[in-house]
Parts: structure tokens; C-alpha cells; sequence
């Protein structure tokens, strides 16, 4: 096979990493061992986050006329490429997270839901929790007051019991009792 068709071939496999891609980022992989590489793919690869070194010109002709086409600026030096498809947080969190561990790993640039993001805005973008977990904090933050007023019903409810109210008209009237003595006792304190 001569070199321009294997290269086409290459362009053609990125182009179909990135189709339906939710963002995509650039890092410096320089310096890594390959335990710690192996280490890195792995946990990308368990967050369905794909992982690839490509050149640099290869992946400059399979961004054109996408939305990662902003990033052929930060095509400069060795670059891998992480590729994440359901949560667009997945792999810069989990790049973020590595490199904790792994300072050589460092963050050129990410295009996340067609918007480019530098160094530093990746990294914020990094510190986004997953869906998952932003779901879960909003169904906790629906559950507290919810069970706020079930108890508050609840207590009520059980007042009133021993009260020997049953009914709402019961209730009612209690209400009106209790409305009519308050008055009575300010009408009272005004006169004297």
C-alpha cells in the first residue's frame, strides 16, 4: 500500500474517533513511562474515553471542516489525544486526576461541545463533576425540602389527632375558634 493511501487511511480513522465526539483534548505526553501510559490508557479507556497518538498533520487534515479544526493552533510537539463521547468531562477529568500523579502529562487545549478551551480552561472544565453526580445533587437538593413538608404534614397531622380533630371541617372550625379567642384577647388589651 504507498504512503498516501496508509495515510488516508489514518485521517479516515480520526475522523471517525471524532464523529459524535462531546470534546476532545490535546495533551503533552512527553516524559510518561510506559507503566504510567498504561496506567493512563486504562482508566481513559473504562470511562469509554478513546486515546490515541497520532501526528500532528494527520490529525490537522481529519479536523478540517469539524468543530476541532480550533485546535490545529496547539498542533505543536507530541500530542496525544483524548477522545470522550458521553460525558464531555470524562476525559479531562480523568487526565486531570492522572496527572496528579503523572506531572509530565500536560494539557495543550480541548474543544468541548464545539467551544476551544485553553490550558486553563480546560482544567476548570476538568473540575466539572460527571452527569451522574450533578444529578445526583439535584434529586438530593428535590429530596430535603420534600421531606421537609412530609414531616411537617405528618407532625400536623398527628396534632391534630390527639386533638380529636378527623376532619377537615374539624380543622376548620378549631381554626376559627382559636381566631376568635385571639381576638377577643386583643380586643380586650386595646379597651383596658
Amino acid at each position: 500500500m504507498p504512503k498516501v493511501e496508509q495515510k488516508q487511511t489514518v485521517i479516515q480513522a480520526i475522523k471517525e474517533n471524532i464523529e459524535g465526539a462531546s470534546s476532545v483534548v490535546l495533551v503533552d505526553y512527553r516524559g510518561l513511562t510506559v507503566e504510567q501510559d498504561t496506567n493512563l490508557r486504562k482508566a481513559l479507556r473504562e470511562a469509554n474515553v478513546t486515546y490515541k497518538v497520532y501526528k500532528n498533520t494527520m490529525m490537522k487534515f481529519a479536523f478540517e471542516g469539524t468543530a476541532f479544526d480550533q485546535l490545529n493552533d496547539q498542533l505543536a510537539g507530541p500530542s496525544a489525544i483524548a477522545i470522550s463521547y458521553d460525558d464531555a468531562t470524562a476525559g479531562p477529568r480523568i487526565l486531570k486526576k492522572m496527572s496528579k500523579d503523572m506531572p509530565k502529562l500536560e494539557f495543550k487545549a480541548g474543544v468541548v461541545d464545539g467551544e476551544l478551551f485553553d490550558v486553563d480552561g480546560i482544567v476548570k472544565v476538568a473540575s466539572v463533576p460527571s452527569r451522574d453526580e450533578l444529578l445526583a445533587k439535584l434529586f438530593g437538593s428535590f429530596k430535603s425540602p420534600i421531606s421537609s413538608f412530609a414531616r411537617t404534614v405528618k407532625a400536623i397531622a398527628d396534632e391534630m389527632e390527639e386533638k380529636g380533630v378527623a376532619t377537615a371541617a374539624d380543622l376548620a372550625a378549631t381554626v376559627e375558634k382559636t381566631e376568635e379567642v385571639a381576638t377577643e384577647e386583643t380586643t380586650e388589651t386595646v379597651e383596658e
